[in-house]
C-alpha cells in the first residue's frame, strides 16, 4: 500500500493507524477497509474529483494559520502580516477554466440537499421564467424545472462556469429549457421579463444589485435571496462561524451579514418583503417587485 501510495512505509503505517483511530478505517486481518462512517460521510457525499478539489481549497486557504497566534492581533490582513498573497476566488475561476470545471461540478454535488429544500419550500405555481443569479451549474434550477415541466431558467454566471455548467446540463435531458448567460451581473447587463430571480449562496446583498434585479423582474415578480444570515436570537450554525473567522484573517471587519440587514436594503431597493424561513441551508428572504 505504501508503495501504491507513494508513501515511505513506516510513515504509510502510522497514517494509516492514525486514520484507524479515527474511524475512518478498520483492520481487517493484515489489510484495512473503510467503516461505514466513512462511506457514509466521504464516499457517498461527494466524487474523488471534488474531494480533491475540496483539499485543494483547503490548502489555499491554510497558511493564513501559519503561527496564527502571532499574528492574531495584526489590526490588517494576516496575510499581509505573514508577507504571502491570498489568492482571489473570482479572478482564478475566470481564468482558469479547468479550476472552474471542477468547482462548478463540486457544487453541483454538494448543493443537491439545498435543491430539493426549496423546491420543497418554495412554490412556483405560474412561474413562466426564472433567472439563477450566480448559479453556477444550475443545479438549483434543474430541480425547478423537474417540478414544473412550463418553466423555463436562465443561469447568469461568469464564463467558464457557465461553460461548466452547459456541460453538465448537456447530460441532463432537460428538453432546452435551461440556458447560460455569461457575464458579470454586477457590471454586465442582464436579461430580463422574468417572473423570479433566485440568487441563492451569492453572498451579495447591496442595494445597487437589488436595484438592478428588480429591473429583470416582471411587474409583481418575486426575488429569492438564500445565503448564511444571522437572525438576532437564533444560534449561528458552526461552519458559517468558521467561515466568517477565516474571511476574518484576510478582512478584519469581515463578518457574517444579516437578515435584517439584506431586509433593510431590500426595502431601499423597493420590494416588498412577503417571507422569512430557516432552512436547513441557509436563511431564504422572499420578496416582490
Amino acid at each position: 500500500m505504501a508503495k501504491q501510495l507513494g508513501i515511505p512505509p513506516r510513515r504509510c503505517r502510522a497514517w494509516l493507524e492514525l486514520l484507524e483511530g479515527l474511524g475512518l478505517l478498520e483492520r481487517q486481518d493484515k489489510a484495512y477497509a473503510i467503516t461505514a462512517a466513512t462511506q457514509t460521510a466521504i464516499l457517498d457525499t461527494h466524487s474523488a474529483e471534488s474531494w480533491a478539489l475540496l483539499a485543494q481549497e483547503a490548502r489555499a486557504a491554510y497558511p493564513a494559520g501559519d503561527d496564527l497566534t502571532r499574528h492574531l492581533g495584526h489590526p490588517g490582513s494576516v496575510w499581509d502580516a505573514l508577507g504571502r498573497d491570498r489568492r482571489d476566488h473570482y479572478t482564478h475561476m475566470s481564468e482558469d477554466a479547468d479550476w472552474a470545471r471542477r468547482f462548478t461540478q463540486m457544487l453541483y454535488e454538494y448543493h443537491q440537499p439545498l435543491a430539493e429544500e426549496l423546491v420543497d419550500t418554495l412554490d412556483l405555481a405560474g412561474v413562466k421564467r426564472l433567472m439563477d443569479l450566480g448559479g453556477g451549474s444550475g443545479v438549483i434550477s434543474m430541480a425547478f424545472l423537474r417540478r414544473y415541466p412550463g418553466m423555463e431558467a436562465v443561469v447568469v454566471d461568469v464564463a467558464t462556469v457557465s461553460a461548466a455548467g452547459r456541460a453538465i446540463a448537456s447530460k441532463i435531458d432537460m428538453g432546452g429549457r435551461i440556458t447560460y448567460h455569461p457575464g458579470d451581473f454586477l457590471v454586465d447587463e442582464l436579461p430580463s421579463g422574468f417572473d423570479l430571480i433566485l440568487e441563492s449562496d451569492v453572498g451579495i446583498h447591496n442595494v445597487d444589485l437589488f436595484r438592478k434585479l428588480r429591473g429583470c423582474l416582471n411587474p409583481g415578480g418575486r426575488l429569492v435571496i438564500v445565503d448564511n444570515l444571522e437572525q438576532e436570537g437564533v444560534p449561528t450554525p458552526f461552519a458559517w462561524l468558521r467561515q466568517a473567522f477565516l474571511s476574518s484573517l484576510a478582512d478584519p471587519d469581515a463578518r457574517i451579514p444579516s437578515a435584517a440587514g439584506v431586509k433593510e436594503a431590500l426595502r431601499e431597493a423597493e420590494y416588498e418583503l412577503v417571507a422569512q424561513r430557516t432552512l436547513e441551508g441557509g436563511v431564504l428572504i422572499e420578496a416582490r417587485r
